[in-house]
């Protein structure tokens, strides 16, 4: 149900099979946002197969803050958190765990902090109370990684708890587990003005935790994706061009082979050996391979230019209309 006044303040929750913390949660969001005048609780669920949404729908019954959304399926914490962002109506924008590992009662501060002029302001757990092994070495792994690929400095990217401008959101589109690494993302692709927050850190209560270490594959794949985006945005030709460079090396590699292999052989001149169909044949596809990839670091540079000559028009029709 959409209500007609514009919050202030959204919080976005996704939850998957937390039947047991669901009704805590919306307490204690709404016991820390007493003081706040205009704000709304973005409930996602994704896909839960326990008791969840009926919950979740009873609460919001009660009261008009809540919002629901349901998903039709398990689409993974991600997809979820994109679904409230696109539902959430407020100009700011906070995310958290639906677990109750997160304190609603750190959200004020993180809008605070926001409001010194951040486009983004990530918490970082105050000592954390996770599993050694499975969790906590793990995580600081990773944000030792993310930090060398990306030189974004942020000291705990798993960390859910994060406050946006409307504005910034506007501009990611989450997908895969890019909600690990929004800072990044958001540092990459919109130059956002970032900041952190010490923030409480709960022991789960209820149910168990979803994540694990068979994730570590899809979240290497993720920053390298990302790495690539802060690298290669202004300039795609670029990576293209050293994707056509390496196809090239490679063809004259095999055409080098083909000719060697003219030179050494010891068969008859009349039997036809299989490299000689091979290797340049191989050749070949790295060659079309290579002008494949130019034409293709063309046309970005031309998108990218479009993209940047409009950015343009659009700043001089804004300075005309403010003069």
């Amino acid at each position: 149900m959409m209500h007609s006044e514009q919050p202030a303040l959204s919080i976005v929750v996704p939850m998957y099979n937390e039947e047991e913390s669901v009704g805590p949660l919306v307490d204690a969001v709404r016991d820390a946002l007493n003081g706040e005048p205009s704000w709304e609780l973005v409930l996602v669920d994704d896909g839960s197969r326990d008791s969840t949404v009926k919950i979740a729908e009873a609460l919001a019954e009660a009261d008009p803050r809540v919002v629901v959304l349901q998903l039709a399926r398990n689409y993974g914490q991600t997809q979820a958190m994109q679904a409230g962002f696109d539902r959430a109506r407020g100009r700011i924008v906070v995310s958290m765990d639906g677990d109750l590992q997160n304190d609603p009662r750190d959200i004020p501060l993180l809008v605070a902090k926001l409001e010194e002029g951040y486009d983004l302001v990530a918490g970082y757990r105050m000592r954390r109370q996770d599993k050694v092994v499975t969790r906590k070495i793990p995580s600081w792994v990773a944000n030792r990684i993310i930090i060398w690929l990306t030189g974004v400095r942020i000291r705990d990217n798993g960390c859910s708890l994060k406050a946006y401008r409307r504005e910034l959101l506007d501009q990611l589109h989450l997908y895969s587990d890019m909600h690990r690494f929004l800072p990044a993302l958001a540092a990459a692709t919109a130059n956002a003005r970032i900041a952190e927050v010490p923030v409480r850190h709960h022991a789960r209560r209820f149910g168990v935790s979803k994540y694990g270490l068979s994730r570590i594959a899809k979240l290497l794949a993720d920053l390298l994706t990302i790495k690539m985006i802060a690298t290669f945005r202004e300039n795609p030709l670029a990576m293209f061009g050293l994707g056509a460079l390496a196809s090239g090396i490679v063809a004259m590699g095999f055409l080098a082979a083909w000719l060697t292999s003219f030179v050494q052989r010891a068969d008859p001149l009349d039997v036809v050996p299989m490299n000689a169909y091979v290797f340049p044949g191989s050749a070949l596809l790295c060659i079309a391979l290579a002008v494949f990839l130019t034409m293709l670091g063309l046309i970005a540079e031309e998108a990218l230019q479009k993209v940047r000559a409009e950015d343009q028009i659009e700043q001089l029709d804004l300075a005309r209309a403010r003069a």
